[in-house]
């Protein structure tokens, strides 16, 4: 292991060939799953049978941590990362534990950041299977999506039963590549066989009803309801039209059968990893899956998740949304930060970050202030784990300690990356022993009775600190519309920009009193929450000047380069 951060020479994806690797039967008999209970995907990983599954009802449930992070910057701070190491440090304590994540894209694997599997020491393992084909789960989310926009076409084809309005087909097609050509197309050009021609588009496969229905579901019988809940358009008469309307719902479940199996790999330390699940952090709920998190809490003692983006969007959507669906209750939550990301929110140079400038850390302390103030409306016990880089002086470590325990949270220095579970051991030690002295006591931002602009509201001023929202009269009526229509007991899903707690990307820190204008209403009737979008969310990403995938390869050993 590396003395320090940044330090060694070897790359993420060469320190994780460099792993020696267990059978993933080994793992499984760890937590006590036979051979006979699992389906190998090769050596190293496998999916866990639903069967098996089911035969855990009765077992008590381990502890549930959540690591969230601040706000964004280019600088990174390191969540999945953290999640990996925390998770080591639980077994280094000889404790039963185990990391929930979500799966990678490939699109942004392909685009710009890179692989999603955590990095230096802290990694789960095998990276590359992990953050390209892996198990298929992507590959079938996007087969069902498309099988049902295949059959909204074909359904109009010969004849339109259900009066579909062609302007009206809020259905969209999914890819899982960044390919903004396709955010908005024309189909059934050509000739009459070809179909009727109207306009429709390309959403990437993580933004998905269908992956946020699969990361909810609890079995398959739940996963086939709610296929068949989703809406996909409306009629002239704007009553709307469901995917159980044209029967479709059977199909896509065929689809999803096996993939709905929990996902079984591990840390480069042996723990056990669930990765299973990957919907996005803005138009979704942004976390790993229901079935995938149940089965970790009755199979281990401590399970460490992470939610998407800052703690503003992803735990905030675990708590209310994920954790209302499910029923479970988290016992604690970390918040991740990086001295030079706070640097960046106190307004210093990305090309300055590396040097030592108090002022500016101090001014963008502000912003992992709130996080942890909001993350303790919740009713958890919070904890701030600084991911330690080289750079990082040891004037800029020991203020930050101080700020932190000014607003009376522990703040515990993690060096993970360089050194892997041992480099989290006192973050494991002190989460063991806020949760014996501060036990959770759970609760939501806003009761299901709650008017649905009063959720939205609550959420803009006690979470983004803003002053109120702001809607034109069409989506004030669209409210009314849901309310009335018997959507009102629904949690809200925001999305907006996931650089500031605002909607304007550029206004770092922790910004107050700005309003929050709402732009458009998505109802995921399947999933089960209303998404309200505000300022321009984008569900089709491009791929930047320079892609990633131009620097990766194989080489002549057979072996992928340039991955991460």
């Amino acid at each position: 292991m590396p003395a320090s951060q940044h330090t060694q020479p070897l790359s993420d994806i060469q320190i994780a060939r460099n792993a020696k690797i267990k059978s993933v039967v080994k793992i499984a008999e760890k937590l006590g799953i036979q051979k006979n209970q699992l389906h190998p995907y090769g050596h190293d990983k496998a999916k866990i049978s639903l069967s098996f599954i089911k035969t855990l009802t009765e077992k008590a449930q381990g502890k549930l941590i959540l690591v969230a992070g601040i706000t964004p910057t280019r600088a990174g701070e390191g969540k999945t990362t953290t999640s990996v190491g925390l998770s080591d440090a639980f077994s280094r304590l000889g404790l039963k534990a185990s990391v929930c994540l979500r799966q990678p894209s490939l699109g942004p694997c392909f685009g710009m950041k890179g692989g999603a599997a955590g990095g230096g020491y802290a990694q789960v393992v095998p990276m590359e299977d992990i953050n390209l084909h892996f198990t298929g789960d992507f590959h079938a989310i996007g087969a069902a999506n498309n099988l049902l926009a295949a059959m909204i076409d074909n359904h109009i084809y010969w004849g339109n039963e259900q009066k579909l309005d062609f302007r009206r087909i809020s259905w969209r097609r999914v890819v899982d590549m960044n390919d903004r050509a396709l955010r908005e197309i024309t189909n059934g050009l050509g000739a009459v066989t070809n179909g009727f021609p109207r306009t429709d588009g390309f959403d990437i496969t993580a933004a998905s009803e269908v992956m946020a229905i699969f990361s909810l579901a609890t079995d398959l019988e739940d996963l086939q309801s709610r296929i068949g809940n989703m809406i996909i358009g409306q009629r002239r008469d704007k009553s709307l039209v469901y995917a159980r309307d044209i029967n479709a719902q059977g199909a896509m479940t065929v689809l999803l059968k096996d993939a709905l199996q929990p996902n079984l790999v591990q840390t480069m330390e042996g723990t056990p990893a669930f990765i299973h699940g990957g919907p996005f952090a803005n138009i979704a709920h942004g976390c790993n899956s229901v079935l995938a998190t149940t089965t970790a809490l009755k199979l281990t003692d401590y399970v460490v998740t992470e939610a998407g983006f800052g703690a503003d969007l992803g735990a905030e959507k675990f708590f209310d949304i994920k954790m209302r669906k499910s029923g479970l209750k988290p016992d604690a939550a970390v918040i991740v930060c990086t001295v030079r990301a706070l640097k960046m929110h106190g307004g210093c140079d990305e090309q300055q970050i590396k040097l030592e400038n108090i002022g500016a850390m101090v001014k963008g302390f502000d912003n992992l202030a709130r996080h942890v103030e909001n993350t303790r409306k919740f009713g958890v016990p919070v904890v701030v784990a600084i991911n330690k880089f080289s750079a990082d002086s040891k004037s800029e470590l020991d203020l930050l300690r101080q700020l932190c325990c000014e607003i009376g949270v522990n703040a515990i220095i993690c060096d993970h990356w360089a050194m892997g579970g041992a480099g989290a051991i006192d973050l494991a030690k002190q989460l063991l022993d806020i949760m014996q002295k501060e036990p959770a006591d759970f609760r939501y931002l806003y009761q299901d009775d709650m008017r649905l602009w009063d959720k939205v509201r609550t959420i803009a001023q006690e979470i983004y600190g803003a002053q109120g929202i702001i809607a034109d009269q069409k989506i004030r009526d669209q409210f009314a519309a849901f309310q009335r229509d018997g959507y009102g007991h629904l949690p809200v899903c925001i999305a907006k920009t996931p650089l500031s707690f605002s909607t304007d990307p550029d206004l770092k820190g922790a910004p107050s009193n700005h309003v929050v204008p709402i732009r458009e209403l998505r109802l995921s009737s399947g999933a089960g929450f209303l998404v309200v979008i505000c300022g321009d969310v984008m569900t089709m990403p491009g791929l930047p000047r320079q892609p990633a995938a131009e620097n990766i390869t194989v080489n002549e050993q057979g072996q992928i380069e340039g991955l991460f």
